[in-house]
């Protein structure tokens, strides 16, 4: 079994960053972000496979968001610039702990969560 705990979570204003940070108690194939906002579907937001460091991004955070990885940490980060109110919402960490289908569109490729950090956006 392998816990995820999310930190880094807040609230910022509109063009700011923030950076997310989950870090994984045990061996993953790949982690992700998630994030939901009240009243809509969660989405994936981006996604890196733990040992080629490839990595995928959801349409809407291309170009703003970063995810990376600190092995030796087993910690993934998650460094969003240019904050816009839309990007409010419950973040997730998620980690799938073998290897498969790893897919940012498929929330059943990844068996692990956390409890979810908050991020807020003011205009």
């Amino acid at each position: 079994q392998v816990q995820l705990v999310e930190s880094g979570g807040g609230s910022v204003q509109a063009g700011g960053s923030l950076r997310l940070a989950c870090a994984a108690s045990g061996y993953t194939y790949c982690m992700g972000w998630f994030r939901q906002a009240p009243g809509k579907e969660r989405e994936g937001v981006a996604r890196i496979l733990r040992t080629s460091g490839s990595t995928y991004y959801g349409d809407s955070v291309k170009g703003r968001f970063t995810i990376s990885q600190d092995n030796a940490k087993s910690t993934v980060y998650l460094q969003m610039n240019s904050l816009q109110p839309e990007d409010a919402a419950m973040y997730y960490c998620a980690a799938r702990g073998y290897g498969g289908g790893c897919r940012l569109a498929a929330e059943a490729d990844f068996n692990y969560w956390g409890q979810g950090t908050q991020v807020t956006v003011s205009s």
